[in-house]
């Protein structure tokens, strides 16, 4: 045991935390529990985690520390006896085209090992099996598995001439400079129609080049649309170019499989290297249990060593849940959950102790089955002798705490206090909103709703949907359920929506948060609120915006001033100028009611319900109470609002609207036990209003108060894609397939 048996936080006053002091056991889990907003995530993440982060970049080389993430000092006066920290969040994985499964959790590198050994006929050492070294990449389509051609269908329009506007390219429209270097190059009838040039005409317009050319004053060397086209777009990296380009240029393009390796992305040397009859890319297409059932049938002795640590490694895989991946699976494609779990497996790997690793929420899109598998892996960092750190509302991860703190007594203004330091025991005895609400769990619905008709999804095979038809009923709360990789997702969010285009959608992608959005300005109440501070003083209402004329000229609206310190940490220090206020003086002489715009600004939701009477400010300021977020001031950036509550706030702003059918993708991510009476009190009102409810979820005490359940399974991947019970959620239990019949 280390010398210091605490991590001791004296005086953090982060966010909305109120000078909390606290010791933290050493080489043991503890998890923080506490209502969405009562401030585990800036206890834990904006003060414990930066500290402990800004602390280890520090011993790094100023030159170093340049390309390091900047942390800022937290607010607190004191945090004794960190350890390294190894962070796991709920942010996905990027990487584009060229990371996949395999290749950010390292297993794909034992694979090209393996095959570098014992691939038959060998192609050479380990990198010329690898799609991303100029060694072994597909030389057509360099490593990516898709080729992108132009479609000159879409580009040209052959009945029309250049002065017609034949080239239907928003930069080539008549008039511009790149339409002049055809127009005015001397080579073309620019009244002729397309269909009407001759062989040579259609290849200088199309394939031309090193033809000398003068446009006015200026010579130039002429090139054909198409060595154009490639030149500016197809030879440029895709994730490189603006938005504005990469929406113009899919409009002009077909993308198909490369017809050289056919989706392999290898060249043909590492493709014709076999083991066991399959060469590295039909290996990496296979789900990971399959590949520890191939890799347990080899017997060359060198091959047998190395497929040990390959089995190690895609075990740790299975164990998390994620056995349905293949390690040819792009890792953009991933959901947030699977992108958490997958960072764990790459620490799994590592001998590193008495490390201090962070998870938040660590069980999201998990199914009850697989969390058992997560806490046997919380427990196994733990058990090496790391200090584990968890943010959980599950009660399952919550039950496997050494120890547990628990924020509240509430939310916002009303939270950012420990209630409760102690064991799973004393906490269920507590009286704290998570103790009073690990004791009930809700019944089984015996008394559904009826149905007012039905939406039919029919034969959908998409991924591993096998042939599957559905009838979801219109007029009644649906509930998709089953294990994470089952084809929910692909059911609802892909076939369903497809078909219903109309539905309004609630998913998980992250609010565009940046330092200029608020709650205000994301929900559209802040025209309403400009208009009404407009009307009461005859202004201009984009005085009223601190994104326009209104804004502080020292910080531009921000109502901060960022300072940069070169290769030492940036300050971020309130504006002089208005303290903070984010307008001009003079927009703040102007009142509605007795308040200034800002002091209107600096409201929760809960205050500004009582002080508008305006209609529509009122509808979303409701909305916004009704779903927990009572204490989010309207003008907080939204850079500071957590995962959870970016989806409620998503969901205040849809509520007001008319639709007739919701999907909603784990709405509730993020949720505290006492918020989800609240998220389900707010869906039945949805139902009762004759709306459709579409829900994808794990949480149990969601999943028995649904009026209609579909179940898919039994597993994922392969093994999953088959509805294995449709009905109300009584008749679950008998289904003997179902796993979540089982935990129901």
């Amino acid at each position: 045991m280390t010398t210091h048996e605490f991590i001791e936080i004296a005086g953090a006053r982060e966010n909305n935390l109120q000078n909390v002091s606290l010791k933290i056991p050493k080489g043991k889990i503890t998890v923080f529990t506490g209502v969405s907003g009562s401030g585990k995530s800036s206890l834990v993440f904006d003060t414990i985690a930066a500290e402990a982060q800004r602390q280890l970049n520090e011993t790094f080389t100023a030159f170093v520390q340049g390309f390091l993430p900047h942390y800022g000092q937290p607010d607190v006066d004191e945090i004794a006896h960190l350890n390294a920290p190894i962070i796991i969040d709920q942010k996905r994985v990027g990487g584009g085209s060229r990371s996949t499964v395999g290749t950010y959790t390292d297993i794909s590198a034992v694979l090209r090992v393996l095959f570098s050994r014992a691939g038959v006929p060998s192609a050479g050492p380990a990198y010329a099996y690898s799609f991303n070294t100029p060694q072994g990449m597909c030389p057509e389509c360099e490593g990516i598995g898709r080729t992108t051609q132009l479609d000159l269908g879409r580009l040209l329009d052959r009945r029309l001439s250049l002065n017609g506007g034949a080239i239907l390219h928003p930069d080539f429209k008549p008039g511009k400079w790149l339409w002049k270097t055809y127009a005015m190059s001397g080579l073309f009838d620019n009244d002729k129609a397309i269909q009407d040039y001759t062989e040579k005409e259609l290849h200088d317009l199309l394939h031309g080049q090193d033809l000398k050319v003068s446009l006015g004053e200026i010579n130039m060397t002429y090139e054909g649309l198409v060595v154009r086209f490639d030149r500016m777009y197809l030879k440029k990296d895709a994730a490189a170019m603006s938005e504005r380009s990469r929406a113009v240029f899919e409009r002009f393009v077909t993308s198909q499989v490369c017809p050289v390796c056919a989706g392999g992305r290898l060249n043909a040397a590492a493709l014709a290297s076999k083991i066991d009859g399959l060469n590295i890319a039909q290996w990496s297409d296979l789900e990971a249990g399959e590949v520890i059932a191939r890799l347990e049938q080899l017997t060359d002795p060198l091959a047998v060593q190395i497929a040990a640590k390959l089995k190690e490694r895609m075990g740790h895989l299975v164990d998390i849940g994620l056995g349905y991946l293949s390690l040819g699976r792009e890792t953009a494609t991933l959901s947030g959950g699977e992108s958490q779990r997958l960072k764990m497996i790459r620490h799994l790997g590592g001998s590193l102790t008495d490390m201090l690793y962070i998870l938040d929420e660590p069980s999201v899109g998990l199914h009850a089955r697989d969390v058992a598998r997560l806490t046997g892996l919380l427990r196994q960092l733990r058990d090496k002798g790391n200090t584990v750190l968890v943010v959980e509302h599950d009660p399952d991860v919550i039950e496997v705490a050494d120890h547990i703190v628990d924020m509240g007594p509430g939310a916002g203004t009303h939270g950012g206090q420990v209630v409760f330091e102690g064991s799973y025991a004393e906490l269920k005895q507590a009286d704290t909103l998570t103790g009073r609400f690990l004791q009930n769990a809700l019944p089984i619905k015996e008394k559904v709703r009826q149905p007012t008709g039905q939406m039919t999804v029919k034969d959908a095979k998409l991924h591993n949907l096998k042939n599957v038809t559905v009838n979801i009923p219109t007029g009644v709360l649906t509930v998709v359920t089953g294990v994470a990789g089952s084809g929910k997702s692909t059911l609802i969010n892909d076939i369903f929506l497809a078909q219903h285009p109309e539905a309004v959608v609630i998913d998980q992608s992250r609010i565009g948060a940046n330092s200029r959005s608020a709650p205000a300005t994301y929900t559209g109440i802040m025209d309403d609120i400009r208009k009404a501070f407009a009307k009461a003083s005859g202004a201009s209402p984009a005085l009223f915006s601190f994104n326009s004329e209104g804004s502080c000229p020292n910080c531009s609206g921000l109502g901060v001033v960022y300072t940069d310190l070169a290769f030492m940490e940036g300050i971020t220090s309130v504006c002089e100028v208005c303290g903070g206020k984010r307008f001009k003086p003079e927009v703040l002489e102007y009142h509605l009611r007795g308040k200034n715009i800002s002091e209107v600004l600096d409201m929760t939701a809960e205050e500004a319900l009582a002080f508008f009477s305006e209609k529509k400010i009122k509808a979303v300021l409701q909305a916004m109470n009704d779903v927990g977020l009572g204490y989010l001031k309207l003008g907080q950036p939204l850079s500071t609002v957590s995962g959870g509550e970016g989806q409620r706030l998503k969901l205040a702003t849809e509520l007001h609207k008319q639709g007739s059918v919701y999907v909603m993708d784990e709405p509730t991510t993020g949720l505290h036990l006492s918020d989800i009476g609240l998220l389900m009190g707010l869906i039945d009102r949805l139902v009762d209003a004759g709306n459709t409810v579409i829900l994808i979820e794990h949480q149990l005490d969601v999943i028995r108060q649904a009026d209609w359940l579909v179940d898919l399974g039994p597993e994922g991947g392969h093994a999953g894609g088959e509805v294995l019970y449709e009905g109300p959620p009584t008749g679950l239990r008998a289904e003997k397939r179902s796993i979540t019949g089982r935990f129901i």
